[in-house]
């Protein structure tokens, strides 16, 4: 079983009080947790992957955990996405590894959470950027938390690792206006509407 041993992970806790309008009554928080791994793949080419999901998942729990505490706990969380960077020996498949890992711990740890988590993930050279897609836990057609985080390492990834993120937020975007499925009208049927 290959290992992705964590050389550092950063916390990002934002706390949106106005996007000039008038002060949100309560402000939105946004929050993600970033783990810099080692790449157990970094300069080949591994025809068979999908194993070292497996091997992710207490990692994923781990760092649900830590953006959950960070955060104030569970209550208001309803809105999540994540993310991965690969460095420049690695390949984007290799940030695919953490759709299971990353999303099935959020759910595990959030409760009734029916929709698809949002995903990005690229390779990238060390201190790039990654802006992780933000929707509602139980319904994807919510507008109100269409949204994205924007994370970044300064000293990550180096060619041979990965950063692997996990986001989430409290709230619906300030001034939401867009209208469409509100949350109020959520059914939680399929994770759409």
């Amino acid at each position: 079983m290959p290992e992705f041993p964590v050389r550092r992970m950063s916390l990002l806790i934002e706390e949106i009080h106005h996007e000039g309008g008038p002060l949100a009554a309560v402000p939105r928080l946004r929050g993600a947790v970033m783990a810099v791994v080692k790449n157990p793949f970094a300069g080949t080419h591994v025809t068979e992957i999908q194993d070292a999901m497996e091997t992710l998942k207490p990692l994923g729990l781990m760092m649900t955990d830590r953006l959950i505490a960070a955060l104030g706990g569970l209550d208001g969380i309803d809105g999540y996405g994540k993310g991965a960077m690969v460095g420049e020996r690695g390949e984007a498949e290799h940030g695919a590894l953490w759709h299971v890992p990353g999303g099935y711990s959020m759910r595990a740890r959030l409760g009734e959470s029916r929709a698809i988590v949002p995903s990005a993930m690229k390779v990238s050279p060390m201190g790039s950027s990654l802006d992780v897609p933000l929707a509602h836990i139980n319904a994807a057609y919510v507008r109100s938390h269409f949204d994205a985080i924007t994370i970044s390492v300064p000293d990550a990834p180096r060619a041979d690792e990965i950063v692997f993120v996990l986001a989430m937020s409290k709230g619906p975007r300030v001034h939401s206006r867009m209208g469409g499925l509100e949350v109020w009208q959520i059914k939680g049927e399929d994770g759409l509407r």
